[in-house]
């Protein structure tokens, strides 16, 4: 199946992620404390915090801090209560923007997102106004020139739902969310390594914006992502 370019926007983002990498931290941190507390400590039991772990190690996470973490989460040290808050709402061009957050104050939280939208030329909208625009799914993003069909039959034996080869050249793989781990660990032994490898919200058809739009769209979107209380920041705008 054929799809949009997106291997720019990808870049685009990892460039800016790798320029806030002092954040990242911070935000693996909230996501192993939220996921231990949920699914509780047992890596086996919990793929939630397998993933979040998972992350911690490619950013060089001490294994120290990653047990301490985990420790606060499950009762075994005294830590904050993170609660999981969503915000909808529509930036530059009229472009759909999810934000998830994790917050001890959530009056604190919902006021600084709602200034980022606000003053960077977005309104936040109410809750359920865009979340339909995006599918919750397992995404493995491959270079361009990796092997289309040895791909494909991978992941759809492993439990892919669908395979698209983007204009330039880059491949998707979309799981569902459960399957998301089989499907890596698959294409992984097979010798295929993604460039991105997440569990997200993938927006179901992408808005153009260009020229100043695209400017201002990357400034509010960089406005929320600043945020402490902000994890990830989903939007269906092709930059």
């Amino acid at each position: 199946m054929a799809g949009h370019s997106k291997w720019a926007n990808i870049q685009h983002r990892k460039g800016r992620q790798d320029e806030k990498r002092g954040k990242i931290w911070t935000r693996i941190t909230r996501e192993i404390i939220v996921s231990a507390r949920l699914g509780g400590g047992d890596l086996s039991l919990n793929p939630r915090l397998r993933l979040a772990i998972e992350k911690a190690k490619a950013a060089n996470m001490p294994a120290d801090n990653i047990k301490r973490n985990v420790d606060k989460a499950t009762g075994n040290l005294d830590g904050v209560v993170y609660e999981e808050i969503r915000y909808e709402g529509y930036g530059v061009g009229g472009a759909a923007i999810i934000v998830d957050t994790m917050t001890d104050n959530r009056v604190r939280t919902v006021a600084e997102v709602r200034f980022a939208f606000s003053k960077n030329g977005g309104n936040m909208g109410t809750e359920g106004s865009v979340a339909f625009q995006f599918k919750h799914c397992g995404q493995l993003v491959f270079a361009p020139g990796s092997s289309e069909d040895q791909i494909m039959e991978i992941a759809l034996e492993a439990g892919a739902d669908d395979v698209i080869t983007d204009d330039d050249g880059a491949i998707e793989v979309l799981t569902p969310p459960a399957h998301f781990e089989a499907v890596k660990n698959a294409l992984d032994a097979a010798g295929f390594k993604p460039e991105v490898a997440e569990v997200t919200y993938r927006a179901d058809n992408t808005i153009d914006v260009e020229g100043d739009d695209a400017a201002k769209m990357q400034k509010l979107l960089d406005a929320l992502e600043d945020l402490d209380d902000v994890q990830e920041v989903y939007h269906n705008a092709a930059l």
